[in-house]
């Protein structure tokens, strides 16, 4: 693209649980970043009939930030790694990263191993596990908290200890916004400062020649339907 033929070194996208016993442990660079991201919101509006017989005054109420869940497909090569890395590939492939990945959805052993022994006493109520918050990074404009839901591993070859050493990973994540964590999680304040980025975004697109348009023709049907100068 013309306008970014200046840039030479593009970031990379990230997985980061944050975990304070161990903040490396759930850290995921990804060694390619994903060509495509599709991204789906889904209001979150109050519950109910619209039009003739519903309530229309609750028509245009949000009750929350909208429900966003993100697709991506990450891939990982052993043969394209460098430095300390390619002896870890070497010795167990891509095992490792597979695995880093796989630990989002897996409570720490140590934590059920302790539940286990706590449960054989009868002497406690075990809730369940609490994961480590999990942030995905795409660029500086992009630090979301996020669930990872679920994904799929293709694994694509294998070394002589049959580890993989290629493989596809299609991540499933919901967004988490301040309609799903307590006001003290630091993923609240995350999505909070993601949608005043996103605000202060729409105010620099309404400047341009675009948008100024777009404003133009919006001001104009406005004024045909109220009757009203559009300035």
């Amino acid at each position: 693209m013309a306008g970014f033929e200046g840039w030479v070194r593009t970031r990379r996208g990230a997985l980061v649980g944050v975990d304070q016993a161990n903040p490396l442990s759930r850290l995921v660079v990804f060694q390619y970043n994903p060509d495509q991201m599709t991204r789906r919101l889904r209001a979150r509006a109050v519950e109910g009939e619209i039009g003739p017989g519903g309530a229309r005054d609750e028509a245009l109420r949000l009750t929350g930030a909208p429900i966003e869940t993100i697709s991506l497909k990450v891939e990982v090569d052993a043969a394209d790694s460098a430095g300390p890395e390619r002896l870890v590939t070497a010795a167990a492939g891509v095992y490792p990263q597979l695995s880093t990945l796989e630990l989002l959805l897996y409570p720490r052993s140590s934590t059920v191993i302790a539940d286990a022994a706590l449960a054989l006493t009868g002497t406690i109520e075990i809730v369940p596990a609490e994961a480590p918050l999990t942030l995905l990074v795409w660029g500086p404009k992009r630090v979301l908290p996020v669930r990872l839901t679920g994904f799929s591993v293709t694994e694509e070859a294998y070394d002589a200890d049959l580890n993989p050493i290629r493989a596809a990973v299609d991540l499933e994540l919901r967004v988490l916004s301040y309609s799903d964590l307590p006001p003290t999680s630091l993923g609240h304040g995350l999505f909070l400062a993601h949608q005043a980025g996103k605000e202060a975004l729409a105010k620099l697109g309404g400047a341009t020649g675009i948008g100024r348009s777009a404003a133009g023709q919006a001001g104009a049907l406005a004024s045909t339907v109220t009757g009203t100068p559009p300035w």
